[in-house]
């Protein structure tokens, strides 16, 4: 079954997190503003938290929300308040499940999602495929659902944009609703059309969030990417100067990993170490000359050098340029103790596996300080 394009599509959005408004609701509205045909956002609060649920009055108020982008710019204090009027409405998956189901069923083009680290688990009260009125529990358990029922109309394939930060997270999300849809005991087409009809992106998300405005909205920095993997029959919903469409999604994701989470990884464990207070921030660890000339020599000396081993020295040196001086935003209250939460695992995938993923390529780079910092962790 392939069936035709919806005449009124939307963009259905799992998660009303501040980054997701900050992020692809604000590159929506700036799409829209610049002329393009945007399908309208509906977003889908999968969860029955009362404080989330709140957020769904301003999804649906007419004259918008408010995103606030505050940072550096080329070193400059940067401020712009966007009023975000891409998103439609905003219902409860719980509670308004007919109207969800129509339209994953009738009108959804695209389905975006960010729904934190516990995301794609699924509960056993999922495993089984619910009864015609009941609504599964998990963003994983309803996926399945509601395009089992698109497939059931005879509905046409959807793209699937996810922003978890998960590795490869677009097939990451696949595996996992085709194998609940296996162990429901789907049938065989409906799991031939979840796997070779619809498209399911690998993506990378890149802009710190540092605070939800209420209603609806956020405050973030001035820098986003959107970094999506380029595959057979993706198109996207918009098109935005931050969207970035590649053949090599890994290199963005070393970029990140190993630069902007090494270097937060790195201060955390220089504040560890100095025994810093339960308060202080990212920024106010730039704002210390020896800390910041540290950070400096260590992305200089080693962190570049190693990605030089890749081929990639100017992507690095651009991309730590721009880390230090989101580092410094006078705006993002960062704390380093939330950063140094699960130290020891994020030191073994940040600059452990930087430190084998330069020696990999045979080139000896020293690296001394983060070979030290690698093996404290061991």
């Amino acid at each position: 079954m392939t069936g035709a394009r919806p005449a009124d599509p939307c963009i259905l959005q799992f998660g009303t997190s501040r980054f997701l408004q900050a992020h692809v609701d604000l590159f929506a509205e700036e799409a829209r503003a610049g002329g393009q045909a945007v399908p309208p956002i509906v977003i889908v609060q999968t969860t029955r938290d009362p404080e989330r649920a709140k957020r769904l009055a301003g999804f649906v108020d007419p004259a918008g929300f408010p995103v606030i982008l505050r940072g550096l710019r080329e070193g400059a204090p940067f401020e712009r308040t966007v009023t975000i009027r891409s998103v439609r409405e905003g219902l409860s998956a719980a509670a308004q499940w007919d109207r969800l189901t129509r339209l994953a069923v009738e009108e959804a083009t695209h389905i975006v999602s960010n729904t934190g680290d516990s995301g794609y688990q699924v509960p056993d009260s999922d495993r089984i495929a619910p009864d015609e009125g009941g609504v599964p529990v998990s963003f994983v358990g309803m996926l399945t659902e509601l395009l089992h029922r698109r497939w059931r109309a005879g509905g046409a394939p959807v793209t699937m944009l996810p922003c978890e930060l998960v590795a490869r997270n677009g097939d990451t999300l696949k595996g996992v609703v085709t194998g609940l849809a296996r162990e429901q005991g789907r049938d065989p087409a409906y799991l031939d059309w979840l796997e070779r009809a619809c498209v399911w992106a690998n993506t990378l998300v890149d802009r710190i969030v540092s605070e939800p405005l209420s209603p609806a909205g956020a405050v973030a920095e001035p820098y986003a990417l959107w970094a999506i993997e380029r595959q057979p029959g993706l198109v996207l919903p918009f098109i935005h100067p931050d969207i970035v469409l590649t053949d090599d999604l890994e290199r963005y994701e070393r970029l990140k990993l190993h630069i902007l989470n090494l270097g937060h990884s790195w201060l955390a464990a220089r504040w560890h170490a100095q025994g810093g207070t339960a308060d202080q921030t990212v920024r106010a660890a730039l704002a210390d000359g020896e800390t910041r000339a540290a950070l400096e020599r260590v992305m200089a000396e080693e962190v570049i050098p190693g990605f030089a081993a890749h081929g990639l020295t100017q992507e690095a040196r651009d991309y730590a340029a721009t880390t230090l001086e989101r580092f410094a935003n006078p705006f993002l209250d960062h704390r380093l103790l939330d950063i140094f939460s699960g130290h020891t695992a994020k030191i073994h995938k940040r600059v452990g596996a930087f430190v084998r993923w330069v020696d990999a390529t045979g080139e000896t780079v020293a690296m001394p300080e983060l070979r030290t910092l690698a093996e404290g962790a061991d």
